[in-house]
């Protein structure tokens, strides 16, 4: 305690300047946890949005019990998200059940919809064909599971949803359908946010506790020749900096607090939340509190280990030792992992993540990152020593000697920036990885509707929809349960369409003829290569909905239509995204029979793959069916909305680890002229000009960080390769983002450059050497 007093004492009597440095180390730390803070609540925000999704999912049965309430569920893509409507038939059984954010279920014509759909219908009046009533208020937050997210509950009759309904039985589960972020991508997700932001952090925090080094290290080095003992000039040290860093953290954790309320209003693309989703958590508290002090208390140890154990080198000024190689060990076993599994992705059994190879890829690429930083000052001092001893620049030597002298010194200032073009690449590699469930790139895009769920008025209505190019029908081949000997029948789905219709929703179509009843071969495709001519498939048709038969009271028995696979071919070529890619017949619509609806069929349209294009035909097909259930071919809306989030979480990233990397530069670039101010002046007393002194100061800092980034760079895109090839990637090697990541390692060479310019000032104070 004594020691840790006299630390204080120290700390605000010992003059402005040191008063100065303190606050700046509180401010820098306070940085720092913000940061921290938010990484942290990230996996907090998402939990509280699945389990609000999962406390309104309605529990049901496939029984209907008379008179019992029943729930029909559409989610359709609107755009990149998903648009969530319930439609409900309120019963004398379950009509007390009412989901979060209503007091009670919708009633027939009643509509309750989130805050964001009550803005888009002012803005986009077409939507409406989707909620078909009248709107009757809002669901509350707890029923939302963000505040942007497009939600509406439907008030409809029994009658009208009795075929596909279920039965309510209550509302919640403990767990979501459809989380914000899969569990095994949130895994990676923090592995990525990991390297982005808390090791840049961890070096940040410890450039914060360790500013104006030099000055406190001789400080510590006169109170123990004093006659402080070692472990008692080690606590004088850590004083300053945990008191410096407790107030940071506190500081940290209210700049997060008003980062959250501006952030709740604001939000970021694809990602909201409310207030309380990103409060402060007693855990997260804790660790800023805990973790930023306990940190400087360390490092404070750790600097003031030399003065402490050899106080009159340090008043001396005795040469810094040369650093030692254990770093580059570090740098080896990593680069050894990545390369081994690289090498892998060049055979044709590539390495997979089961089993050590889960443990052995983070820990490789953790390895390869400290490795990185570590090995730098050692790099930088056998770089500065050789090209000393062979250039002959003075400005060149000037340099380099002072990087042979103190190569750590360099590399506080630079470390920041180079973990940060290392992380961009594993950033880089996570998304291409989950843009494995992409959009289509085809020019058109079909849309899947069940037949049987539309009438015969409505899909006359449908194929008029605005932006609707072409329709077909494709319909399901049917085998008799009964006919059945124990062997496995072949069946066939055909296309009903003519050949103007096939050959808008395909790429090309050869030999086509109207009128018969033709086979459709695709040669990129091995769907029915197996059939042979002269195989019958039966189809079976039926009065469809809203048709019933013409006598009441009597039910038709269900048609049937044996069709041959004939000889005559058409070769077609489908888009890689199509509803009709899987058909082996053509069948023209003449050859149905005539007042029936195929039973297993599906409504195919299609329209040109533009986005507003697409959401013009959505609404359309919404207008006149608002209760059939769209599929919209070759497109996860559900991985796009989450792929949408972790690029949201992962640009967050880079900008935090960007902030980061740049303050540590300003800070660490900045205490080191001040720190050197003696030995600047001295040189320019002796006849150096300011711009020689400027460039020396350039070259000291560009030169390793040069180095830094060109290593960052090849050993990030290879832990980049190991990730992509042992995550079962298509894409092993990306070569596309290799011009952007060295692009934004020059960007950072020139922040590098201009930040050093000014370190040299043109105004002499020989004051600064008598002091010294």
């Amino acid at each position: 305690m004594r020691e840790f007093l006299l630390g204080l004492r120290l700390l605000f009597g010992a003059g402005r300047g040191n008063r100065i440095r303190f606050f700046l180390m509180a401010a820098g730390g306070s940085l720092g946890v913000c940061c921290l803070a938010l990484v942290l609540t990230i996996p907090q925000i998402l939990d509280a949005h699945d389990m609000r999704a999962a406390a309104r999912e309605p529990r049901t049965t496939s029984a209907q019990p008379a008179a019992s309430t029943l729930v029909l569920q559409r989610s359709d893509p609107y755009g990149s998200v998903t648009f969530n409507r319930v439609f409900v038939g309120v019963g004398a059984k379950g009509s007390d059940n009412a989901p979060p954010g209503l007091d009670e279920l919708p009633r027939p014509g009643e509509v309750f919809v989130s805050p964001r759909v009550r803005e888009l219908l002012r803005e986009q009046p077409a939507v409406k064909g989707l909620l078909p009533g009248r709107e009757s208020g809002l669901i509350g937050p707890e029923g939302l599971a963000h505040p942007d997210e497009l939600f509406a509950y439907i008030g409809t009759t029994r009658d009208t949803i009795v075929d596909e309904g279920r039965a309510l039985k209550g509302f919640g589960y403990d767990y979501a359908s459809f989380p914000a972020v899969e569990p095994s991508t949130l895994t990676t997700l923090r592995f990525a946010l990991g390297a982005l932001v808390l090791l840049p952090l961890g070096i940040f925090l410890s450039v914060c506790a360790r500013l104006s080094a030099a000055a406190r290290t001789r400080r510590l080095a006169s109170l123990r020749l004093l006659g402080l003992s070692t472990k008692g000039t080690q606590r004088v040290n850590a004083a300053e900096t945990v008191v410096a860093a407790l107030l940071g953290a506190l500081l940290g954790l209210g700049e997060y607090w008003l980062l959250n309320q501006v952030m709740t209003h604001t939000g970021l693309p694809s990602l909201r939340w409310y207030p309380d989703d990103g409060a402060l958590s007693p855990a997260t508290v804790a660790v800023c509190l805990i973790g930023a002090p306990a940190l400087a208390w360390f490092v404070g140890r750790a600097s003031a280990r030399e003065a402490a154990a050899n106080p009159l080198a340090v008043r001396r000024t005795a040469v810094p030792k040369r650093p030692k190689p254990w770093g580059a060990l570090l740098l080896v076993t990593g680069l050894g992992i990545v390369s081994g599994y690289c090498i892998t992705g060049l055979t044709e059994r590539p390495a997979n993540s089961i089993g050590p190879n889960a443990f052995l890829i983070p820990a490789g690429i953790v390895l390869t990152g400290l490795g990185l930083v570590l090995t730098l000052p050692l790099i930088s001092h056998i770089l500065a020593r050789r090209v000393a001893r062979t250039t002959r620049s003075l400005t060149l030597n000037l340099a380099m000697r002072r990087n042979e002298v103190e190569p750590g010194s360099t590399m506080r200032v630079v470390t920041g920036l180079v973990l940060l073009v290392f992380a961009a690449s594993l950033a880089q590699g996570v998304l291409i990885q989950l843009e494995q469930v992409t959009r289509p790139s085809a020019p058109v895009q079909d849309y899947s509707l069940p037949l049987s769920s539309v009438t015969a008025a409505q899909q006359r209505d449908l194929t008029g929809v605005p932006g609707v190019r072409s329709q077909a029908v494709t319909m399901d081949s049917w085998v008799d349960p009964e006919s059945l000997d124990g062997t496995v029948r072949e069946q066939a789905t055909a296309l009903v369409a003519t050949c103007a219709q096939l050959e808008r929703m395909v790429e090309r179509a050869e030999g086509c003829r109207d009128g018969r009843v033709m086979r459709l071969v695709d040669p990129n495709s091995s769907v029915g290569s197996d059939l042979t001519p002269g195989t019958s498939f039966v189809y079976r048709f039926g009065a469809g909905k809203g048709n019933p038969p013409k006598t009441p009271g009597a039910q038709k028995a269900p048609r049937t239509l044996s069709i041959a696979l004939p000889a005559e071919r058409i070769l077609y070529s489908a888009h890689p995204a199509s509803a009709v890619g899987g058909t082996v017949l053509l069948v023209p619509p003449s050859a149905l029979p005539a007042g029936t609806r195929p039973d297993s069929a599906q409504l195919v349209l299609s329209s040109s793959s533009e986005a507003e294009r697409v959401r013009e035909v959505l609404d359309g097909i919404a207008a006149v069916a608002p209760i059939a259930e769209v599929e919209l071919i070759g497109v996860n809306i559900q991985g796009l909305e989450q792929i949408a989030v972790i690029e949201t979480l992962l640009a967050v990233g880079m900008i935090m680890g960007l902030v980061i990397g740049v303050a540590a530069f300003v800070v660490t670039a900045t205490d080191r002229a001040v720190e050197r101010r003696p030995q600047i002046t001295a040189v320019m007393l002796i006849g150096a000009r300011a711009r020689t002194v400027r460039t020396v100061q350039c070259v000291q800092v560009v030169l390793p960080l040069t180095i830094g980034l060109v290593l960052a760079l090849v050993t990030g895109k290879l832990a980049e390769s190991s990730y992509l090839i042992t995550g079962g990637s298509a894409v092993y090697w990306d070569l596309a983002g290799t011009p952007l990541l060295a692009l934004a390692a020059a960007g950072v060479v020139a922040v590098a450059i201009a930040g050093t310019l000014p370190l040299a000032g043109r105004r002499v104070d020989p004051e600064l050497i008598r002091r010294d």
